[in-house]
C-alpha cells in the first residue's frame, strides 16, 4: 500500500495521490521532512505494518528499486535498510552534496560499530521492530540523522543496499544547501550532547575553568608585584570562569535529566 504525507502542500498533491489510490495523510501546515517522516511511522504503526519503506517525493529514487531494499527487512537480515549512493560509483551527485553528505554522514556514525556510508538517504526501508521503537522527534532535515542514531541506541541492526540517484533537472528540493546541512549538524550535535552531556559539554567547562583560574592567578601575581590591575587578563579570567561555570551547569543538569526520562521510560517498559 502507497501512503502519501502531504505536509501542507499548496499544489494538488493530496487530490492526485488520491485520485491515484495513494491513502493521503495530511498536515494542516507545513512542520517539516521530520514530521511527515513521524505521521508516516503513526500511519504503518496503525497498520500493523509488516515493513515501511520511506521514499522521498523529489524524484531522485528509481522505484524499481524498492524490493532491493525491502527484501533484507523481510528475510529479517537487518531492522533498518538503507539506500546508499556511495557503495558503488555514482558520478551524478554534484561535489558539494557529496562531500557535505559524506560529513555528516561521518559525525552521525560516530564511534558507533555499525557504521554506515550515506546518512542522509531518505530511501529507506524499516522493520516492524524499527516501526514499533522509533519515534522522530526533530521536524526538520536532521531526522534522517536521529532516526540512525537512536536506532543505533536501541540496539536495532542497520545495513544498507547500493541504490542509484537522478539528479539531472531535478533540483526540486526547496531547502538551500548550506542551511540544509547546518540543520542537520545542529540536530547532530544536539543528540550527541544529550547522549554524553558530562563529556561534551562537562569535560570542556573543566577546561574553560582551569582557563579562567590561570588567568586570575595571573593577574593577582602583577597585582602583587606591581600593585596594578591589567584589565585584559582580567577580563579573560572573568570571561572564561563563567563560561566554564555555565557548561559545567549545563552538563550536569542535562545529565540528571537524561538519567530521570530514561528511568522513566524503563519504569513504563514494565
Amino acid at each position: 500500500m502507497v501512503v502519501v504525507c502531504d505536509d501542507g502542500s499548496s499544489d494538488f498533491t493530496r487530490e492526485i495521490a488520491q485520485r491515484l489510490g495513494a491513502v493521503v495523510v495530511s498536515h494542516n501546515r507545513n512542520l517539516g521532512y521530520g514530521s511527515a517522516i513521524l505521521t508516516l511511522f503513526k500511519q504503518a504503526k496503525k497498520m500493523n505494518a509488516d515493513a515501511l519503506l520511506t521514499i522521498d517525493a523529489d524524484g531522485q529514487h528509481n522505484a524499481d528499486e524498492i524490493p532491493r531494499l525491502l527484501q533484507p527487512v523481510i528475510e529479517g537480515k537487518a531492522d533498518i535498510i538503507v539506500g546508499s549512493r556511495f557503495i558503488q560509483q555514482n558520478e551524478d551527485i554534484p561535489t558539494y552534496r557529496r562531500w557535505g553528505i559524506k560529513f555528516l554522514t561521518k559525525l552521525s556514525n560516530g564511534s558507533g560499530k555499525q557504521r554506515i556510508s550515506d546518512g542522509q538517504s531518505g530511501f529507506r526501508a524499516y522493520s516492524p521492530k524499527a516501526i514499533r521503537e522509533l519515534n522522530p522527534s526533530v521536524n526538520g532535515m536532521g531526522a534522517s540523522a536521529e532516526i540512525l542514531m537512536k536506532a543505533r541506541e536501541k540496539g536495532l541492526t542497520i545495513a544498507e543496499v547500493p541504490v542509484q540517484m537522478n539528479y539531472h533537472g531535478l533540483e526540486t528540493s526547496t531547502h538551500n544547501p548550506v542551511k540544509h546541512g547546518l540543520s542537520v549538524l545542529a540536530t547532530i550535535l544536539k543528540l550527541v550532547v544529550e547522549e554524553r552531556p558530562l563529556f561534551y559539554l562537562g569535560v570542556p567547562g573543566v577546561v574553560l575553568l582551569l582557563i579562567g583560574m590561570g588567568f586570575g592567578i595571573w593577574t593577582l601575581r602583577l597585582y602583587t608585584a606591581e600593585n596594578r590591575i591589567v584589565t585584559n587578563l582580567a577580563l579573560s579570567s572573568f570571561a572564561f570562569t563563567i563560561l566554564g561555570l555555565f557548561a559545567i551547569f549545563t552538563a550536569v543538569t542535562l545529565y540528571a535529566i537524561v538519567r530521570l526520562t530514561q528511568k522513566q521510560q524503563s519504569e513504563h517498559s514494565y
